[in-house]
């Protein structure tokens, strides 16, 4: 199993590039050697629902996908991170059905968190029931009739067919202890996905609740803390909650990053950009798109609301044809009193840019330079455009950045200039020293941004020219005088 390295990790589902994990190992190797140290593969067990989110089990691989070995066979060329859902499990898990069959009796009763119970043996004051932190119309709860006959009110963060389970119970811990156990003997990073929905305290949001939540990833991480595997938390909120997490020593998501991005290439202003690369965390891992939107939460108080309205106004015109197909609003959250807020902006993040490859791949490149080990998403590697028939058929406003792809397609996909040059950048990216270094961030001229990396006796800087869309990158190492490397 290969090490956690600071080279650019690819983040795919086990099936959509190629079908399968053999296909998946064989298109790497014919179209990204070097290209890519690590994969996210996001989940590839059995699942009952949300595209793998909703996990049954976690000892074995989907048949559908593969088997261990064909993970482990990845994992021999790349450093491999996979998902641990620490907030809930599929209503079709074997814990779940056997506490529905045998109710009070089932030995797995506490590990699931009733309603009623959670609030002191009744429903929630209005004054409670409005804090919470929602992701729903109405409250976080699922009504299901168990064999008994009886119906339990449960909690429910998301889809139906996931329930939240309580981390602080016996049969919890030993849950986590056995299936992220599992995980650490084929991975070298677990992601916990929904981790700051674990916390749960009557009163509050229910939503990163301090000092809970510190306990809870101390819960979670117990079971692989000795084995050497490392873990990165899933929060999809406002930046700071990244900062206080860097600041214990964890890895965290910029999560921030896609809506400067944006700002900066549809603007030209570069302010934004450059204060948050001078106080962003250094150990995190890079985003421009993931398998669900294009976060706005994340970025609120780096970007005034006036910006984050033309951001979202100028995206929500470039995908309407979409709401034409599903006629969903963008993705919100519930927060208190503050009500229904912009959650994510359901997009590629190529169909974002309005499909301008020049702009797409300034933003990439630019990715790579940013303090952090960047993800780049399969689509986003491709250069892909939403997908209205997947958003048809799905009927999930995040399938239209979710398109499967054959290997024929991706053969064709790779040829594009453009992308073969990210390819080339990326590999160079990869094995050049000066990225382990120290970083810094200057203003050269109106609506450019310096990137300049240092180690030693090499170093690497970007020229990123957000109004003409162009870059230059320069290097050198020892003696040898700084040279352009690539340029657009």
């Amino acid at each position: 199993m290969k090490p956690v390295v600071n080279q650019a990790m690819l983040i795919t589902y086990a099936d959509s590039m190629g079908g399968d994990l053999p296909a998946l190992q064989l298109i790497l190797d014919a179209h990204f050697a070097g290209a890519f140290g690590g994969i996210h593969i996001l989940p590839f067990f059995p699942s009952s629902g949300d595209r793998g989110f909703a996990v049954i089990e976690y000892d074995i691989v989907d048949p559908a996908f593969g088997d261990w070995d064909d993970i482990d066979a990845l994992g021999r060329d790349y450093y491999l991170m996979a998902d641990f859902m620490i907030n809930h499990a599929s209503i079709r898990s074997a814990e779940f059905l056997d506490y529905m069959q045998r109710g009070d009796e089932s030995p797995y009763k506490s590990m699931f968190i009733d309603w009623n119970e959670f609030w002191g043996g009744g429903e929630p004051t209005e004054a409670e029931m409005a804090a919470l932190y929602r992701r729903k119309q109405h409250g976080p709860y699922l009504d299901i009739t168990r064999a008994d006959g009886k119906v339990v009110r449960l909690w429910n963060t998301f889809f139906a067919e996931q329930v939240d389970i309580d981390p602080w119970q016996p049969v919890t811990q030993e849950y986590f202890a056995r299936n992220l156990g599992r995980l650490a003997d084929h991975v070298a990073l677990i992601r916990f996905d929904a981790f700051a929905y674990a916390a749960k305290r009557p009163g509050t949001n229910c939503f990163f609740v301090e000092p809970e939540v510190w306990d809870v990833l101390e819960i979670g991480m117990a079971p692989i803390k000795d084995r050497g595997t490392q873990m990165l938390p899933e929060i999809h909120e406002n930046y700071e909650i990244q900062l206080k997490m860097s600041a214990k020593g964890h890895w965290v998501y910029d999560f921030a990053l896609p809506m400067l991005t944006l700002h900066t290439l549809f603007t030209g202003r570069t302010d934004r950009m450059r204060h948050w690369l001078e106080i962003c965390p250094r150990k995190q891992f890079t985003t421009l798109d993931t398998h669900d939107g294009i976060g706005v939460v994340d970025v609120v108080g780096l970007l005034d609301d006036d910006e984050i309205d033309s951001i979202v106004d100028l995206v929500n015109a470039r995908t309407e044809h979409l709401r034409e197909i599903l006629p969903l609003p963008a993705s919100v959250i519930r927060r208190g009193d503050k009500g229904a807020q912009r959650y994510q902006l359901m997009s590629s993040f190529y169909s974002a840019l309005g499909e301008d490859d020049a702009a797409f791949l300034l933003a990439r490149v630019f990715q790579l330079f940013v303090p952090g080990i960047p993800q780049i998403y399969y689509v986003g590697a491709l250069f892909g455009a939403n997908d209205p028939e997947a958003l048809a058929a799905a009927g999930d406003a995040r399938a239209a950045n979710r398109h499967d792809y054959t290997a024929a397609e991706i053969a064709e996909r790779v040829q594009k200039r453009e992308i073969q040059q990210l390819l080339d950048i990326l590999r160079w990216r990869n094995t050049f020293p000066a990225f382990d270094g120290d970083f810094e961030v200057s203003d050269e001229a109106p609506g450019v941004l310096v990137l300049i990396w240092t180690d030693g006796d090499s170093s690497a800087r970007l020229r990123a020219d957000f109004l003409q869309h162009r870059f230059t990158i320069t290097a050198a190492r020892g003696a040898e005088r700084p040279t352009i490397v690539f340029e657009s």
